[in-house]
């Protein structure tokens, strides 16, 4: 006989994947309409909690910028709220902001801080600087990351 009860991982992961359709679905709205529509925000509220209204406020102030190197490889920089400047990667989820490492790695109680959601979200509306470097610089920027 199974047991119906889904597991706290299996109930993260199903949160985790209706993250991402949200974002796609988002994406494909703003492709559509040029903006995100109330709802989709509502939804993505409902997800992504305050870090939403956070990473939309980095967007607006063109906090996102996508720094690419000489041979292909990028990074993307987050100036956040404090001025401060976080290091996100797009494909591990990783940022290097102190909320990262405090609620989605040890408090698992978010999917990802506002930087990487703010990533995410200038992507999506086109509104990602470009930033390009040379292979050493971009190491150097790696090389600095606590």
């Amino acid at each position: 006989m199974s047991d119906s009860k889904t597991s706290p991982d299996s109930a993260k992961q199903q949160v985790a994947d209706v993250g991402k359709s949200l974002l796609k679905e988002a994406a494909k709205i703003y492709q559509d309409q040029g903006r995100l529509t109330d709802e989709i925000l509502s939804a993505l509220h409902f997800v992504y909690h305050a870090s939403l209204q956070s990473a939309l406020e980095l967007v607006d102030k063109a906090a996102v910028t996508q720094v690419v190197s000489a041979s292909g490889r990028s990074v993307y920089q987050v100036i956040g709220s404090s001025g401060t400047p976080y290091t996100c990667f797009k494909t591990s989820h990783y940022c290097s902001c102190p909320a990262f490492t405090y609620s989605v790695l040890h408090k698992e109680d978010h999917m990802m801080c506002k930087h990487h959601l703010a990533v995410e979200l200038s992507n999506m509306t086109g509104k990602t600087k470009t930033l390009n470097v040379t292979d050493q610089q971009l190491a150097d920027m790696l090389a600095m990351i606590e």
